[in-house]
């Protein structure tokens, strides 16, 4: 029951159509018995900087935040947490007495995706698709753990921004390319983990993908951080192949299990949250 005493949290960002955090945050919050509620705001790039002005003004809890604004938000907050700020980028704000403080729960969410899968990073190489925010976390997260990174991305400047903020917080070099099939065959003969961070397969839009099938190998663990739908052509294509595949379900739950603790304090139901997701997608196959 909705009452003057609930708190609201969401997500901005556009498109914001395919989330699936509202099913899962709310299975939480009502799991855990909190008088919460989280709601999807669509939110122009050009309304960015008035949406997080509301935020404060009608006292929102705490929002996660979505493409495009993962890096455009960060200047328009009041505090930025250690890791965030190394990492260039925010998917999380927390208002606590109208302070707006941001932070990155995408990286430790990726990392435990991959550490569920039994997947070893160090010295592995690995090509990271696309430059936006996710990626930042990603390829910081596995530049950390000291895993052998190309980024490529349509707009190779992107890229290298990236490589320098890597370089600078951690002295770990990475290479990078502009995202052609050509650097595309040329990157993926000898990695060993593949990850996609762009938008392309995500719904609805299912049927492109971001690498052609006959540059997959089965030697190889491909990772699709769109979990919307959860088995994107680029995860079907590879499995065909005999790849092992992670899909973005996995990454949801455990960046929005630390969203959850950060806005309530309280520990998150994992398996309520991720439970929540299955069958929010399978309502979506339908």
């Amino acid at each position: 029951m909705i009452t003057g005493k609930t708190r609201v949290c969401g997500i901005i960002g556009d498109p914001i159509e395919h989330t699936l955090s509202p099913a899962m945050q709310n299975a939480a919050f009502t799991g855990k018995g909190l008088d919460y509620v989280y709601l999807p705001f669509r939110v122009p790039a050009g309304q960015l900087e008035k949406a997080v002005q509301g935020l404060r003004a009608l006292d929102f809890a705490g929002v996660n935040v979505t493409i495009p604004h993962k890096v455009a938000v960060m200047p328009l907050l009041d505090e930025i947490d250690g890791l965030a700020e190394y990492i260039g980028a925010v998917n999380t704000i927390v208002n606590r007495n109208g302070v707006l403080k941001g932070y990155n729960t995408d990286a430790a969410g990726f990392y435990e995706a991959l550490v569920a899968g039994h997947i070893t990073i160090p010295q592995k190489k690995i090509v990271v698709l696309g430059a936006g925010g996710a990626a930042r976390a990603i390829a910081f997260i596995l530049a950390d753990k000291r895993a052998k990174l190309t980024i490529l991305n349509r707009t190779p400047g992107s890229a290298e921004a990236i490589a320098r903020l890597i370089f600078k917080a951690l002295r770990v070099e990475v290479k990078t390319g502009e995202l052609t099939d050509k650097n595309l065959k040329s990157s993926l003969v000898e990695a060993d983990i593949l990850v996609n961070t762009t938008s392309l397969g995500m719904s609805p839009r299912t049927s492109d993908t971001p690498v052609p099938a006959a540059l997959l190998s089965k030697d190889q663990v491909v990772v699709d951080i769109i979990y919307n739908p959860w088995q994107t052509r680029l995860l079907k294509e590879a499995g065909q192949k005999g790849s092992s595949v992670i899909s973005g379900l996995e990454m949801l739950v455990r960046q929005g299990t630390a969203a959850f603790e950060l806005w309530t304090g309280v520990k998150a139901p994992v398996d309520i949250m991720r439970k929540a997701v299955e069958e929010a997608l399978k309502k979506n196959e339908e």
